[in-house]
C-alpha cells in the first residue's frame, strides 16, 4: 500500500467518525466517532512516518501520545456519561441540553 492509499484510508476513517459525531444522538456513539477520528490521525502519522520522515521514532512518539490521550479521553468521557445516566436516566444528546450544576 502506498502513501496515497493510507491517506485515503485515513480520510475514510475520519469521515466515518465525523458523521458519527454529527449525526448520532447517543453519547456512546459520539465517543466511538471521536475514537475513529483519533485513529485516523494516528494512521496518517504512521503513514507519513514510513514514507516521508527519515527517523522512524518521530511518528511513533506522536502515535503513542495520541493513544495515551485517547485512553484518558475515554476514561473521562465514560465517567461523565455514567454520572449523567445516574442523574437523568438517559444519555440522549437531545435531552441533555440543560446541564445545570
Amino acid at each position: 500500500m502506498t502513501l496515497h492509499g493510507f491517506i485515503l484510508l485515513g480520510l475514510a476513517l475520519f469521515s466515518l467518525g465525523l458523521v458519527a459525531v454529527l449525526s448520532r444522538r447517543n453519547l456512546i456513539a459520539v465517543l466511538i466517532g471521536v475514537e475513529l477520528m483519533m485513529n485516523a490521525a494516528s494512521l496518517n502519522f504512521m503513514a507519513f512516518n514510513r514514507y516521508v520522515v527519515k527517523d522512524p521514532a518521530i511518528g511513533q512518539v506522536f502515535v503513542l501520545i495520541i493513544i495515551g490521550l485517547a485512553a484518558a479521553e475515554v476514561a473521562i468521557f465514560l465517567s461523565i456519561i455514567l454520572r449523567l445516566y445516574r442523574l437523568r436516566r438517559d444519555i440522549d444528546v437531545e435531552h441533555l441540553t440543560g446541564l445545570k450544576g
